[in-house]
């Protein structure tokens, strides 16, 4: 079964331009039961997920976006959520000028230094990034981990698209940095439009 993420974030209508080969939920269905009915032994499974969708004020403009989803809010309470800001990780502070991949370059070519992510201030802000990357990498391994939930559109996070380098608020189809090194790890990476459930998906 495939997904469109067709979901609205902050009212605005979240279309990152990316099929996936199974459901959300299929995916989470690897985590097994709730806490409560595991087995003795079971070693539960943790899972990855930007901060700032946990209400923590850490993204750029120094706000959170809290998510109220159902089965976000069990990981929690199952104390499965390792959360985490690749941007702050790697030292950047809170708030700070938005920053992009530079045009016509992808997270790719940034991990294997061939690109930039620059701010919108100029300056050349790929250290961080690329740090905050390995950081959360390291957080993934730690724990064992196999799927994180990331910030949609983010040029450390996003998963379907991010913005094309102009900072004009246009999105191209793309991955940030810390998702294209969490996938080429192993990692099944998901965009946040996937827990908002409480919009139905628009029909084509």
């Amino acid at each position: 079964m495939c997904i469109r993420d067709r979901r609205r974030v902050g009212g605005q209508k979240c279309r990152a331009p990316v099929d996936y080969d199974f459901t959300f939920w299929a995916c989470a269905a690897v985590f097994g039961p709730p806490l409560g009915f595991l087995a003795a032994g079971f070693s539960m499974q943790y899972v990855l997920i930007s901060s700032c969708l946990l209400g923590n004020p850490v993204r750029y403009d120094g706000r959170g976006v809290p998510n109220g989803d159902a089965v976000l809010a069990q990981w929690l309470a199952e104390g499965r959520v390792v959360p985490v800001c690749p941007e702050v990780a790697g030292g950047m502070p809170i708030p700070r000028p938005p920053a992009e991949i530079e045009p016509g370059k992808g997270a790719a070519a940034v991990l294997d230094a061939g690109a930039r992510v620059v701010a919108v201030t100029g300056e050349d802000v790929t250290l961080p990034f690329v740090q905050g990357a390995q950081a959360a990498l390291a957080a993934a391994r730690e724990r064992g981990i196999r799927l994180a939930v990331l910030k949609e559109g983010s040029p450390s996070c996003g998963s379907g698209y991010v913005y094309d380098g102009h900072f004009a608020g246009r999105r191209q189809p793309g991955v940030g940095v810390t998702a294209e090194l969490l996938t080429r790890a192993g990692v099944q990476v998901f965009s946040d439009c996937l827990l908002y459930t409480s919009d139905a998906a628009d029909e084509e």
